[in-house]
């Protein structure tokens, strides 16, 4: 009989510890690929077409985003007719901004592409971390609008530091913290993310983003209409000649 006890409150032990037992970084970034499609889904999509609407001081503006996964990242938005667009690829970037005086495509500064070109990636800079020769260290939790979210600090091979918030019940991403250096001074910016809905294809995508940028300014979102492996021709990634 006291054999059996002791039995008993070992087994219950051992339960009790199973369930305790913290999640390991690779754990829950394994979990966060299972919750957004899965490993053979994302290594099955070639592009991304997204049409979206962006709201920023008052304003709106409409929004088109290309991906080529891996090779290329590019947005245009329209805002009453002047044109911006922000392009990113494996070797380089460039963009054209008329609101800032900016009429002809400039090179992106090396600083700001340590923090941008994840955006080639479809998945995210999560996705298969270790083969782009970033690293990872899960930093316990933080609480986030009342959820007690996983934080993931991801260190890119460029020592661009991307931090991670995932909510510990859907494994989605909640928000996403970007610090590079720039010019001598440490600049951030944070996306939040949420009304994750799957696509037909499968891959499951958050329809609302809120960027916060430097100098205060803040973007809201909102995507319409998202196309997995549409056709994209690589030469719209390409710097247009003055």
């Amino acid at each position: 009989m006291k054999a059996l006890k002791t039995g008993l409150i070992f087994f219950i032990a051992l339960i009790v510890f199973t369930g305790l037992r913290a999640q390991t970084a690779d754990e829950i970034i394994d979990k966060y690929v299972a919750a957004i499609g899965g490993k053979d889904k994302l290594n099955s999509i070639k592009s991304v077409y997204i049409e979206s609407s962006i709201e920023v001081m008052g304003n709106e503006a409409s929004s088109t985003t290309y991906i080529l996964n891996g090779k290329g990242y590019k947005s245009e938005t329209d805002f009453s007719g002047q044109k911006i667009i922000q392009c990113i690829t494996e070797k380089g970037g460039w963009m054209v901004n008329p609101m800032m005086g900016q009429t002809t495509a400039e090179e992106l500064p090396k600083e700001q592409l340590k923090g941008s070109q994840s955006q080639l990636q479809v998945g995210g800079a999560l996705f298969n971390y270790a083969a782009k020769g970033a690293s990872v260290e899960l930093q316990g939790k933080e609480d986030m609008n009342g959820v007690s979210a996983y934080k993931i600090k991801l260190t890119t091979k460029d020592s661009a530091i991307i931090t991670y918030y995932i909510d510990p019940t859907t494994y989605y991403t909640l928000k996403a913290v970007t610090v590079i250096n720039a010019n001598g001074q440490q600049m951030e910016t944070s996306i939040g993310f949420s009304n994750y809905q799957k696509t037909d294809f499968g891959y499951v995508v958050p329809m609302t983003q809120q960027l916060n940028l430097p100098q205060g300014i803040s973007l809201t979102i909102t995507n319409k209409k998202v196309e997995i492996n549409k056709e994209i021709d690589p030469k719209i990634f390409e710097m247009p000649k003055s």
